[in-house]
């Protein structure tokens, strides 16, 4: 490791450093300031797009747990995964769970696996005013940004009536403490098989339910489609053979 910062010249300190890390040196055949600049070189030019590999050294301002959305049965949607950089933006498509929903409550977790008993509630908000409609038909689009200050910026927009609305999460409040992030990952092995059957088993049961709603709208859709052809019939005995089999 590289000491920066006047202070650390001091051998006093480098002493105490090198007992905190059991007895390993710090590495002082590298200017220390040199390596600053270095380093914010190469942070300047990552957050510029620069996908070179000079830029593949440098991880800082990472998201240390998933950022999910809850959806049906209190299963999380991540978008953006755990140890991913900051300036980075995530979008998915969702829909109504229930028939003629006026609207939808959006409400952003971070945490480690699929169950919502396991993520901390970093915000909510609402989108309202979207037209009655069927089961998974409404179109929302849910998108997730962190910013370069590693704000989280969420929105959520109907595609239908481009109705939007958002919410702003900052680093001061809401968030997880640095040593209970550390207690939530040291456990991510630990409990990955159960997590992983939970949220196959609520998944497996909102897709059947999907399924189902999608099943009734098409019958629903059939019927309507034959009435409106038998009520053509009705009022139509005079058409040509061609309209018939046009119709």
């Amino acid at each position: 490791f590289v000491l920066v910062s006047a202070s650390t010249c001091i051998p006093g300190i480098q002493q105490h450093i090198s007992n905190f890390f059991n007895g390993i040196e710090p590495c002082k055949c590298i200017n220390p300031d040199e390596a600053v600049a270095y380093g914010a070189t190469v942070q300047v030019a990552i957050l510029s797009g620069d996908t070179s590999e000079k830029t593949q050294i440098l991880l800082l301002n990472i998201a240390p747990l998933l950022l999910s959305i809850e959806t049906a049965g209190g299963v999380m949607m991540p978008l953006i995964k755990r140890n991913m950089t900051v300036l980075t933006k995530k979008s998915e498509i969702f829909s109504m769970y229930s028939v003629n929903q006026p609207g939808v409550l959006i409400q952003v977790y971070e945490g480690k696996c699929a169950q919502m008993k396991d993520y901390n509630l970093l915000g909510t908000f609402e989108l309202t005013g979207i037209p009655p409609a069927h089961h998974g038909v409404p179109q929302i689009e849910v998108t997730l940004g962190i910013d370069t200050n590693s704000i989280l910026n969420v929105s959520a927009s109907d595609k239908t009536t481009s109705k939007l609305n958002h919410i702003t999460i900052t680093n001061d409040k809401g968030h997880l403490s640095k040593e209970e992030i550390e207690c939530i990952v040291s456990e991510l092995e630990k409990y990955k098989a159960e997590d992983v059957a939970t949220a196959a088993c609520i998944w497996a049961k909102n897709s059947l339910e999907s399924y189902v709603y999608n099943l009734c709208n098409s019958n629903e859709k059939l019927e309507a489609a034959v009435n409106k052809t038998i009520d053509w019939f009705d009022s139509s005995q005079k058409t040509s053979k061609e309209d018939k089999e046009k119709k």
